[in-house]
């Protein structure tokens, strides 16, 4: 009879499986980094890069386009509602909506992107086109921009940090699995929890109510009730674990963890970025990209409007022009926007005809056609615009960009090959993103690169 292999699924007492671990109730954040060193795939190939961060605002829902970066004033009011006016920038010719008076300020750091397209109306597979740059439906679950950047620049391309490479402010998107068929050493640690509150209690991190002192003592406590340890010390998996273990007390206790919290920051800086959950994210993704956190996702909801557009517009736009406007400035003054990509997108825009009808009462429903980008920093110019829509915002006029396009851009400035091979399960060879035969492209912006 043979002897059976020993092998991560035998009974080798020296063998900890990935699973094994996880039923050892590693399922917080010594659980998510200790993911990170079992099974580590080979590093992924890079180009030089101009980049090394990404800031991404996702405004959860879709933004309106033409109340925002491609406003229509000739349309009348059945396209403009009460928003009739625009707002000259600093950039001479260039026009916004009237209620982003500081982003106004800011266009010269920015470029806009007019001409976006997919043609999807549907959340779901519209997120997911406009985060991978890939078409739903041919069986495979591709991994997201904050995925694809966590494998290139995160922990098998050496990023050492105790922060987790791919953060999300401060919920799941959860539209789709954003590792996609990397698996979950790349999906985004969320931090839950308001950054406008202080403290900013990072759940999943950091229990609410618990003092420091009663987690040292917890650890303490697991500590002495470790004897599984203290007999297999030589083991590779436990070691593992007890590494993670210790960068996740650092990340709870010591001054890693430290990022999340704003209180040291000047009271009037944080006046200017808003005393908000959004203004307050941006605040929080700063202090990350200074840590040397490569991908970062503010998960900005309440932008799906079919009904009361405008009064939600009426609060929503002056938050997000403060926060969005003195991140960018902010960066400026520390030296971080040149190696840092700032994101801004929906999944589309909103109807440019208003809904008036009941029971929408001044609603704007979701719009694939044509919807905006903006894009600042990181190797991409400011002061631009990108492609055109007609009168009334419904058509791509010219210079159509579509989610590849753009996507394709951004690894380029991050040095990420396009044409490099992704980790499959299967052992598929799937590139980063697929040739423009496959998806509809109308090729990199070169024109603000």
């Amino acid at each position: 009879m043979t002897t059976p292999t020993k092998g991560p699924n035998r009974a080798d007492p020296n063998t900890m499986t990935r699973r094994q671990a996880m039923r050892l109730g590693l399922c917080t954040t010594a659980g998510l980094l200790l993911a990170d060193r079992l099974n580590p795939p080979a590093a992924a190939a890079s180009a030089p890069a101009r980049a090394k961060a990404v800031i991404q605002i996702w405004l959860w829902g879709g933004p309106a386009h033409t109340d925002t970066f491609d406003p229509k004033p000739e349309a009348g009011s059945d396209y403009t509602g009460p928003f009739v006016n625009t707002i000259e920038t600093n950039v001479p010719g260039i026009r916004i909506g009237e209620l982003l008076p500081q982003l106004a300020k800011q266009a010269d750091k920015y470029s806009i992107i007019r001409s976006m397209t997919h043609g999807d109306n549907g959340h779901e597979t519209a997120a997911y086109k406009v985060q991978t740059g890939r078409n739903p439906g041919d069986g495979q679950v591709y991994p997201n921009v904050g995925a694809v950047v966590s494998l290139f620049k995160g922990y098998d391309a050496g990023y050492q940090g105790l922060i987790p490479p791919y953060i999300v402010l401060t919920t799941p998107q959860g539209r789709f699995s954003e590792a996609g068929f990397l698996g979950s050493r790349y999906k985004p640690f969320a931090t839950g929890g308001d950054p406008a509150r202080t403290p900013f209690v990072v759940e999943g991190v950091v229990a609410q109510g618990i003092s420091e002192k009663r987690q040292m003592a917890r650890r303490d406590l697991l500590g002495q009730l470790n004897t599984l340890g203290a007999v297999l010390k030589n083991n590779p998996e436990l070691t593992a674990l007890s590494q993670a273990e210790k960068q996740a007390y650092d990340l709870i206790l010591g001054d890693a963890g430290k990022v999340f919290d704003c209180s040291d920051e000047d009271d009037a800086l944080r006046d200017r970025y808003g005393r908000n959950t959004f203004g307050q994210s941006c605040l929080v993704a700063r202090r990350l990209i200074e840590r040397g956190v490569p991908y970062v996702t503010i998960n900005y909801r309440g932008w799906d409007t079919h009904k009361a557009h405008f009064t939600t517009m009426r609060q929503k736009l002056p938050e997000m022009d403060k926060g969005m406007a003195t991140l960018l400035q902010d960066l400026t003054d520390r030296g971080l926007l040149d190696s840092t990509i700032v994101w801004w997108s929906g999944e589309f825009g909103r109807t440019p005809k208003v809904q008036w009808e009941a029971p929408w009462n001044g609603g704007r429903h979701h719009f694939g056609k044509a919807f905006c980008a903006v894009v600042a920093g990181g190797g991409f110019k400011g002061g631009q615009v990108v492609g055109s829509t007609n009168a009334t915002g419904e058509e791509v006029k010219d210079r159509p960009v579509y989610p590849v396009d753009l996507i394709g851009s951004i690894y380029e400035l991050l040095g990420i090959h396009t044409n490099a091979t992704l980790p499959h399960p299967q052992g598929l060879a799937i590139k980063v993103l697929p040739d423009g035969d496959s998806v509809t492209s109308g090729g990199r912006l070169r024109e603000i690169m």
